[in-house]
């Protein structure tokens, strides 16, 4: 099946009020298990491959072209998405390379600097077809630049979206990027006041440490687009090292690798699930929202 723009599965997401699923590939093998989870579910999936991801394996084409020619021979619906990119060149080879999606990520930089970084690049995206989100707010918990207590205020994420011409943002309610355990509580009075405030989808970014039900939660109340990682790598992690734990002697790292890949695809699938289960809202923010349209 041909790519899936992100935006067709995004706008979806917003008006059924469900969650569109956004998950990081870190190597081949988990890029199938979740194209696999896409496909048992029937549901539609992004998959990520951030700038980590890229410095890993020290290139953005080979990893990129891999996961472009998975998600394009599937039957699933599926759109490739480029992750937390600070850098333009990487911009730059992503769209190049047949990418149409990408997440444009100056939130490190002070506002005015975020705005100018995020505003030309974005236009040279919009340009060519591509989807783009970026970051407000400053999501906790990646690599120590991130205030963990850091949230985005509305007045000013509507300033930045129209400033830039995002199609997407990413904003701070009390999540944390590559937090192991699921124990996270967002504020989500914050999530209502910023849909009810943005014309753009709202991205939670460190969905890894948010449990289903606060999930379905930030959902309801307005979230949009869920990005996980970490939480599927502990997934792969853990399987491999039951699998070896229990027989030393394995040397053959496809069956325990297969093994890993497919514990990553059922909690994939699983977590398709959790996601695409329809949320009723608040009353309150149906009635902000209508007010809003007008």
């Amino acid at each position: 099946m041909p790519l899936v723009p992100t935006a067709s599965i995004v706008d979806a997401a917003r008006d059924a009020r469900v969650g569109a699923a956004a998950f990081n590939v870190i190597h081949l093998e988990t890029a199938e298990a979740l194209v696999t989870a896409a496909e048992r579910t029937d549901r539609p999936l992004i998959l990520q491959i951030s700038e980590n991801c890229i410095r890993y394996h020290g290139s953005l084409l080979p990893l990129t072209r891999a996961t472009l020619a998975l998600a394009e021979e599937s039957t699933a619906r599926i759109a490739v998405h480029l992750d937390h990119l600070t850098q333009a060149e990487l911009v730059h080879q992503g769209i190049a390379a047949g990418v149409r999606s990408v997440m444009i990520d100056a939130s490190a930089l002070p506002y005015e600097q975020n705005v100018a970084t995020t505003a030309t690049l974005a236009a040279w995206c919009h340009e060519r077809g591509a989807f783009v989100e970026a970051e407000l707010g400053e999501v906790g918990g990646k690599d120590g630049v991130h205030a963990p207590g850091a949230r985005t205020d509305p007045a000013e994420a509507l300033s930045f979206v129209q400033a830039t011409g995002v199609d997407a943002l990413a904003v701070a309610v009390g999540s944390s990027h590559a937090m192991r355990e699921r124990t996270a509580e967002l504020d989500k009075e914050l999530i209502a006041a910023l849909r009810t405030t943005l014309p753009v989808p709202l991205v939670l970014h460190g969905s890894s440490g948010v449990p289903d039900d606060e999930l379905r939660r930030a959902i309801a109340a307005g979230m949009t687009k869920i990005n996980i990682s970490t939480h599927l790598v502990s997934v792969f992690t853990g399987s491999i090292r039951r699998t070896l734990d229990a027989d030393p002697s394995l040397v053959d790292s496809r069956k325990y690798i297969k093994l890993a890949r497919e514990a990553v695809a059922q909690e994939a699938a699983r977590l398709l699930e959790v996601l695409n289960t329809p949320v009723t809202a608040p009353t309150e923010l149906r009635v902000a929202e209508t007010t809003a349209r007008g």
